[in-house]
């Protein structure tokens, strides 16, 4: 596994409304151009011309490329995690499996529908540290989607969770980029698949 951990960084995040609207629009041009032309050919120049901002003012929220596109990353799992969040409020499902069926569903939801994050969901390809310098990005969200999984579900968080959420992200990983590797939208039979694996695998450690 490449343990980069010299991706960008984030410089400052925009306070008064007319920095945030232009920080949001250099993310939404980041993701058009990585849907439009990929991350190897992604450029600050680029991004900057498509979002109509000053070069300057990208380098003020971002130190590079990589940072820019680490910061959409965080903005793709802050989305996956609110909307993961909702969904469980509403629904109150009981135990793990509910938590795996909702958790897969908004992914895929995502995938399908969120401009540049097939490329990029929650990290760059080829660079294991774009949400935290210090962490993998799975650990990263699997940390994450463990402090969910535990105060919406009633599951205890604990080591054994933290373990087998960690583990369970590796294989729905591996899986749900298979399912669109073979299907543009996703192929329904390999998402469902991976639901089942990840029930069956989470319920005989952490289900009750």
């Amino acid at each position: 596994m490449n343990q980069d951990r010299t991706s960008g960084t984030l410089r400052r995040r925009p306070v008064q409304k007319r920095s945030a609207e232009r920080f949001e629009r250099l993310l939404d041009a980041c993701a058009e151009l990585l849907d439009e032309v990929g991350h190897t050919a992604l450029t600050t120049k680029e991004v900057a011309r498509r979002a109509e901002v000053p070069i300057g003012t990208l380098y003020q929220f971002f130190s590079d490329r990589e940072g820019l596109i680490g910061a959409l990353a965080a903005r793709n799992l802050e989305a996956f995690l609110d909307r993961v969040a909702v969904r469980l409020e509403r629904e109150k499902p009981e135990g793990i499996s509910g938590v795996v069926d909702v958790a897969v569903e908004e992914y895929v939801a995502m995938r399908r529908t969120i401009t540049g994050f097939g490329v990029v969901d929650f990290g760059a390809v080829g660079r294991d540290h774009t949400l935290d310098p210090a962490l993998d990005n799975n650990t990263a969200v699997a940390g994450r989607l463990r402090s969910l999984t535990a105060s919406l579900s009633g599951v205890q968080d604990d080591a054994d969770l933290e373990i087998a959420v960690r583990v369970a992200l590796e294989c729905a990983d591996g899986v749900l980029r298979l399912a669109f590797r073979s299907d543009p939208q996703g192929d329904p039979q390999l998402i469902a698949e991976c639901k089942q694996v990840l029930n069956s695998y989470l319920n005989s450690r952490v289900g009750h």
